[in-house]
Formats: C-alpha cells, sequence, structure tokens
C-alpha cells in the first residue's frame, strides 16, 4: 500500500487520546468495514461520539468521515487486487458477493451526503423550465446514463435529446439558447470534446448542469454540479460503483421534475405505460400470439386499398 493513509493513522495512533485512539484502532484492524459504516455506527464500534469520529478524521487531515472514506478506499483500491478495489484473487464466491455488494451500497448511500438540495433544486428548476434540455456525455457507461435520463424526460413530455456523438454535440450546444439546458455527464469530467461542447453551450446562453467529480475540469465549467465522488475502481475509469451512483442520481432528478410538473406528469407517465402495455411491451408475462388464417384474404385486399 502507498504511504499512506493507513501509515498517517498507525502515525496518529502512538499520540492520540484514548478516545481517538480507539477509533483509530478499530481503522486499522479492519478499514474495509470501516468504509461501510455510518458516523453513529463507528462511533458505538469505538465507544466514543459521532463529534470524536469528526475530531479524529480532522487530525488526519480532512473535513469530515465522508473525506476520509474516499481516501482509505482509493488507497485500499491502489493496493489490492486488479479485480475489484474490494476483492482478492483468493476471495471465496461468498466472499466476492459479499464485497461487491456491499461496495455498491456504500456508494449509493454516500450520495446523500454528497448532494447538495439546493443544487438539486436549481437544476430541477432550470430543467422544468427549459425550452430543450440536450444531454451530453462520452463513452459507453456514461453514454447509457445520458440515453437513459433522456428517456426519462421524455416520458414526462419535455423535449430531451441524448448526443455522445461530438459533431453532434456541438451542433446541439450552439443552437441550445439561453432558454436551454444542457446535462453534460462524465465522471471522469476530463474529456476534452466534452468540455469544449460545454463551452459552447455556455457561451450561447445555456444553463450547464455537470454530473461529474467535484474537483473536474468538467465542474469548473458547468452552472450546477450535481457532485458525485466514488472511489477508484481499479478495471476501468468508471466503474460500477460510478455507474449506479450515477444512475441513482437521474433517478432522483427525475422524480424531482415529476413533482414539480404535478399532474401532466403523472397522467403523461400513466399513458405511457397504457399504451406500452396495450401494446404488447413492457408485460409481465408472455403475451399469446395468434395467427388468423381466416382474415388473411381480407387484409391482403385492405393492404392493397
Amino acid at each position: 500500500m502507498t504511504e499512506s493513509l493507513l501509515n498517517r493513522v498507525a502515525a496518529l495512533k502512538e499520540t492520540a487520546s484514548r478516545t481517538r485512539r480507539g477509533v483509530l484502532e478499530l481503522i486499522l484492524d479492519d478499514p474495509q468495514r470501516v468504509l461501510d459504516e455510518s458516523f453513529e455506527q463507528l462511533a458505538e464500534r469505538a465507544g466514543g461520539s459521532v463529534p470524536t469520529i469528526i475530531r479524529t478524521c480532522r487530525d488526519l487531515g480532512f473535513s469530515g468521515l465522508r473525506d476520509f472514506k474516499l481516501a482509505l478506499a482509493h488507497d485500499l483500491a491502489l493496493g489490492g487486487s486488479p479485480l475489484h478495489r474490494r476483492v482478492q484473487v483468493e476471495d471465496s464466491v461468498e466472499d466476492v458477493l459479499s464485497k461487491v455488494v456491499k461496495s455498491a451500497a456504500s456508494a449509493v448511500s454516500s450520495l446523500h451526503a454528497q448532494l447538495d438540495p439546493a443544487v438539486l433544486n436549481a437544476a430541477t428548476e432550470a430543467i422544468v423550465g427549459a425550452s430543450r434540455i440536450d444531454c451530453y456525455a462520452v463513452g459507453a457507461t456514461s453514454g447509457f446514463v445520458a440515453s437513459d435520463l433522456q428517456a426519462r424526460l421524455c416520458r414526462l413530455g419535455l423535449i430531451s435529446n441524448a448526443y455522445t456523438d461530438y459533431h453532434l454535440q456541438l451542433a446541439s450546444a450552439a443552437s441550445l439558447g439561453p432558454t436551454g439546458v444542457a446535462i453534460a455527464i462524465s465522471h471522469v469530467g476530463s474529456m476534452p470534446l466534452l468540455l469544449e461542447s460545454v463551452k459552447v453551450a455556455r457561451a450561447e446562453g445555456a444553463t450547464v448542469i455537470a454530473l461529474t467529480r467535484p474537483d473536474s475540469p468538467l465542474a469548473a465549467r458547468a452552472d450546477l454540479v450535481l457532485s458525485v465522488d466514488v472511489p477508484e475502481d481499479p478495471v476501468m475509469h468508471v466503474g460500477t460503483d460510478a455507474y449506479l451512483a450515477h444512475l441513482t442520481v437521474i433517478e432522483i432528478l427525475n422524480v424531482l421534475v415529476a413533482q414539480r410538473r404535478g399532474a401532466d406528469a403523472v397522467n403523461r407517465l400513466r399513458n405511457v405505460r397504457e399504451v406500452l402495455r396495450s401494446h404488447g411491451i413492457d408485460l409481465w408475462h408472455e403475451p399469446e400470439l395468434t395467427w388468423d388464417v381466416s382474415n388473411k384474404g381480407a387484409l391482403a385486399r385492405e393492404q392493397h386499398d
């Protein structure tokens, strides 16, 4: 493991007070478990209080438990196997199941502390009041999230598009105007072509909403930032944890937009569901296929006419 945050924890433990020493010992004994625990759970195990946990994190140079957890997870990922930031090569099937599920759950649950309700509200208002909402992304994972968001907004009756092609992103950005909204989705947040599209959209007066890491170049170029930071994945830049976190954010945004649009959104969603159901799509059971040979001639004459 690198210079590691755990080395810093061990060094601090030598001079820490008794209550803080208890917290530091728990971190050293089972750092993976600490990643899954809340303030209250960690404080209870350490025999201390939530303020003690916060002060211990600050002693280590972090503003709070969330920032400490992100740094710890980063260290563990760098020192772990190339399979998954929590999984070792020798782990059993039960271990893999437990670790991957806990990792995903931790990434999603961390959103409650990361997302700013004021920013979510501002983003919702911008989307509801927009003449058009265009979603930009680069890459397979972010591209899927952008397409999913576009489909959700479309069901709510909003004019929306999703673009992963740079040429189309630029054309969109140049035509959005002051009443348009561009939603740029990128966990890494440093794709040059995406940044250029965002730059053009802002120059044309559009509101830019970014779903990205808080310290990314994309965040610096956006009007509103939906900040999501998850521990680094050893396999891909955008691992499963980041993917699930982004999907959760667009679900939150979709619900907020539907709330603002009120009865109109509810009626549209019901209508879409009924149309899909009546056309044999989105059914829980397999529809029975019937072939009425007796009407074949009539159908042929109708098509001919």
